[in-house]
């Protein structure tokens, strides 16, 4: 489902990523772990087509996306990627229903499909009695699940979660991480998830550690 070759990217001077390379497995999860500055969220970015990397190669189901235009890569990212950060940015003055829908909006699905598969998905995630209620009357885990309904309401392949459970309890942060995998059986996504929590890490099916913008075999 993902294949990286030989990515390297610099910001001015420092050397960020010094030749990454990996491949992920469709419907695997895997963990990426390591210190801060070791470059995980910058990788991840780059697979997420957020960034750009200075030299090597990424593909998604076969899809080499540094080949795409800025308007097809928009569009490929829409469709196909899931994101999950740690900062769940629900926009306050939505509901948890109509945040869930902005990427199907974007998408150009329709209202009625829209709101029928993001209730769906509310429900599966326990927020049947919340999809009326604005982020500020949810709590932390709720707003997370949220933010995960709404990652997965275009039917991504592949989510990317960059320290999800950052701004959760423990007990929060281990329900999110078991949800991902309930997820991934229901609808055989793939998942790379950025943390620094060992535990879930080896909650993954393969656990990375990044060490000095390379993986440390």
């Amino acid at each position: 489902m993902i294949t990286v070759q030989n990515i390297q990217k610099s910001f001015g001077p420092l050397k960020v990523l010094k030749g990454i390379s990996l491949e992920v497995a469709r419907g695997e999860i895997i963990s990426i772990v390591g210190a801060s500055g070791a470059g995980k969220s910058t990788l991840l970015h780059i697979i997420g087509t957020l960034d750009r990397a200075d030299t090597g190669t990424v593909a998604l189901n076969g899809i080499r996306i540094q080949d795409l235009s800025e308007r097809k890569m928009s569009d490929f990212r829409n469709k196909h990627i899931g994101f999950v950060f740690q900062f769940h940015h629900l926009l306050p003055e939505f509901t948890a229903l109509e945040n869930v829908c902005i990427p199907a909006f974007i998408a150009k699905q329709g209202k009625k499909e829209a709101e029928k598969r993001a209730i769906e998905l509310l429900e599966f995630m326990n927020l049947g009695s919340r999809i009326h209620h604005k982020p500020s009357e949810l709590s932390g885990g709720e707003q997370q699940r949220v933010a995960v309904a709404r990652a997965l309401i275009n039917n991504p392949s592949v989510i990317l979660a960059d320290e999800p459970s950052g701004n959760l309890d423990s007990a929060s942060a281990v329900e999110l991480h078991k949800l991902f995998f309930r997820l991934r059986d229901t609808f055989s996504q793939t998942y790379v998830i950025v943390t620094h929590n060992l535990d879930l890490a080896d909650m993954a099916d393969r656990k990375l550690t990044m060490k000095d913008g390379l993986i440390d075999h």
